[in-house]
């Protein structure tokens, strides 16, 4: 793994156009303090979204053991009003994170478990015939909640898969040429298991690319086992018992919009798509042999990801302002599922982590 500090040891490409001019650091300007004609958060506001963060995030705790890694993933995905990939083998308390979050902000939770024979109207909803009336009646499905669970997505047909997409990107369902808007705010949580395992198919493109985030979940720490092992004696862990509502969704709804309006400087949006057209055109940046092993660049929707995600990141650590190590934190959760790597790749060991922070080595940080 290269440190994403380190200086690149090919000789430097020129910077790709366009390359807006530098301005001052966020945390000199009067966005980052007081409202401004950019409609910036207030001091207030971001006291309120500080507060409520805590809230939720001791809520969550109260539940769950370590996976803060997962927490905050789930938290910026919600905050940023994007979705989520979580891939892990079962048993990583994924289902209890997300109905965790759930509980505590007091959203609706559906859970749909993923299975070959799963058909696409079980996900979105279906007409049925109602003879009383003589007429058919619509039946929402599962999809119309707050908080939506696909456990395991990629053991689904490809065609069920697809039917998530208009509810993923548009944020509506259509059943029998009607117009269903889904609920605000609206979280898919999508968990995957090693592609490696019997049964399961590997995600398209497309459905991936509407992933704001792709995390990968690991074991838990020796200690971090024995906590849970404690808390089940004591029956704080009792998974019939939920978690108080700490929060409500207006709450949720004050996170996203203060999020939305933190500042990011025109260096950092420049840095941005910097790195993505690197993806795109790797070989002068980190060489024809590493170059050789990406098979697609990651889309515009990776530059809209990191804006959106480093904002809702920013919001996290009491920021009203994006600074590059936002970025350079978030590089994994973002492109891991959109800088496709070749065959010859995956035969030789090489991971997408690996020639992501190549990538980030390559990009002069502003």
């Amino acid at each position: 793994m290269h440190d994403v500090n380190a200086a690149s040891p090919y000789p430097a490409a020129p910077p790709p156009p366009p390359a807006p001019t530098r301005t001052p650091a966020p945390a000199a300007t009067p966005a980052a303090t007081s409202t401004s004609a950019n409609g910036a958060p207030t001091d207030a506001e971001m006291a309120r979204a500080t507060e409520v963060l805590r809230i939720i995030s001791a809520s969550y705790s109260a539940k769950m053991v370590g996976q803060e890694r997962l927490r905050t993933s789930l938290l910026v995905s919600l905050i940023a009003g994007g979705h989520i990939l979580l891939e892990s083998v079962p048993g990583l308390a994924k289902t209890t994170a997300a109905s965790t979050l759930a509980d505590t902000v007091k959203a609706q939770f559906k859970r749909i478990q993923c299975t070959p024979d799963l058909l696409p109207s079980d996900i979105t909803g279906n007409q049925i015939y109602d003879a009383a009336t003589g007429s058919f009646r619509t039946v929402l499905g599962p999809v119309h909640a707050n908080f939506v669970l696909l456990d395991e997505i990629n053991r689904s047909s490809a065609k069920t898969q697809s039917a998530m997409l208009e509810a993923m990107q548009e944020h509506q369902t259509t059943i029998g040429g009607e117009v269903h808007h889904l609920p605000k705010p609206f979280l898919v949580i999508a968990t995957q298991n090693p592609i490696e395992q019997e049964g399961t198919y590997e995600l398209p493109e497309a459905q991936m690319d509407r992933f704001l985030l792709k995390e990968i979940v690991e074991y838990p720490s020796p200690a971090e086992e024995l906590e849970v092992l404690s808390r089940i004696d004591s029956g704080v862990l009792d998974p019939d018992r939920h978690v108080t509502s700490a929060v409500s969704l207006d709450d949720v709804h004050l996170l996203q919009d203060v999020a939305s309006r933190i500042y990011v400087d025109p260096a950092i949006r420049n840095y941005i798509v910097s790195i993505a057209y690197v993806t795109r055109n790797p070989a002068p940046y980190i060489g024809e042999e590493r170059a050789r092993f990406i098979k697609y660049g990651a889309s515009p929707r990776a530059s809209i990801a990191f804006l959106q995600a480093s904002r809702a990141l920013a919001l996290l650590k009491g920021r009203s302002h994006v600074l590059p190590e936002d970025i350079r934190e978030l590089r994994h959760l973002v492109l891991r599922h959109r800088v496709l790597l070749t065959f010859e790749a995956d035969a030789e060991g090489i991971r997408s982590e690996e020639i992501i922070d190549q990538i980030f080595a390559s990009v002069p940080t502003p």
